[in-house]
This record gives structure tokens, sequence and C-alpha cells, in this order.
């Protein structure tokens, strides 16, 4: 397993991905009843970008609404058009709402992380580990840790604006996510 701060690229998988580790694309690999979150905007579901590995055997789920509605404030960790939920144990936060379906809209196929010897798409958090903030930091709260940072390079189109990064976050009780993008 890569270590926090490691640079990652993703290579396509040779199939669907059914483990419950760090991936981007595919359909999630659900450690509870499923929660597919709903664009606050359209009602439809939002597209699943991928899954993150967290300590104690969880993982953050991020959806986005998709890149071709784009609606006001996508940026906003709380405008209930991008979501990061944490399984087992996490809180579907307020301004969001979920459906009990397993699979949905996917960014892409399943790809796999690999550590980079360059830059990288994504930055896996961690203790110690800070964002890259393109605007400034806007921490969901205090002490919230970064789960990870995505570049607008991956190997799928995921709208983050001119040159953005995305940010997903998990709360100090590791039971609430947030995520949010800033461009240049």
């Amino acid at each position: 397993m890569s270590q926090p701060g490691s640079a990652l690229v993703f290579s396509p998988a040779n199939g669907p991905v059914e483990e419950p580790v760090t991936k981007l694309g595919g359909q999630p690999v659900w450690l509870a009843e499923p929660q597919w979150p709903l664009s606050r905007t359209s009602g439809e579901p939002m597209e699943f970008i991928g899954q993150f590995a967290l300590d104690g055997g969880r993982l953050a789920y991020l959806f986005m609404t998709g890149p071709d509605q784009h609606p006001a404030g996508s940026w906003n960790a709380e405008s209930g058009e991008n979501a990061l939920l944490i399984q087992p144990g996490g809180r579907v936060p307020g301004f969001l709402t979920v459906r009990a379906q397993a699979e949905g809209p996917s960014a892409g196929a399943d790809h796999l992380p690999h550590v980079s010897t360059g830059r990288g798409v994504a930055v896996l958090g961690g203790p110690g580990v800070e964002p890259d903030w393109i605007q400034g930091e806007e921490y969901p709260g205090d002490d919230w840790q970064l789960v990870v940072q995505l570049t607008d390079n991956l190997p799928f189109y995921v709208n983050f604006g001119d040159c953005g990064y995305g940010y997903a976050f998990v709360s100090p009780d590791g039971r609430d996510g947030r995520f949010l993008w800033q461009c240049s």
C-alpha cells in the first residue's frame, strides 16, 4: 500500500475491481448499505469518481454531479453537487440526499493506483500531509484530514474548472467526509 503523501498515477484495471481498495472509476465496492448521492439541482444520481482506503478497513467514496451538468456552486463542499461518503460507520450530511442503489453512473472504467516517480495525478493524504491549495486554504473544519488531492489529469474527464484540483477530507472523528475543488 502507498504511504501518505505518495504521488500516484492510475492505470486501467484488467476488469471490474470488486475489492475494497483505492481505485478510480467503475462501481463502488460498498462496505455497508449502498448510499448513492443525488444531485441537489437535478435529483439525478451523481457520478462515481472513485473510492479511497482509510485506516481501520474503511472506505471514502467520492461522487460528483456529472461534468455535462456542472451546476453553480459545484466547487463548494456543501453544495449538494459532490459527496465524500465514509463506510462503515459514516454519516450522511444533512445537505445530501442518498438513494439505496448499489450501481449508477461512473466517470469511467476501473483504474488502480501506482506510486509515481513524477508528479502523478493524485496525492494520498494522511497525518501531516497538507493540501497544495490553488486559491487559499479551505479546510471544511478544524483538524479535518486530507484523504486525497486529485488533479484534473485523471484518466477520465472530471470537471474541476480550469487547471483545478479536487480535495477530499475526513472529519476528526472519521465519520464525515467533504469534497471541494479549486481552479486557477
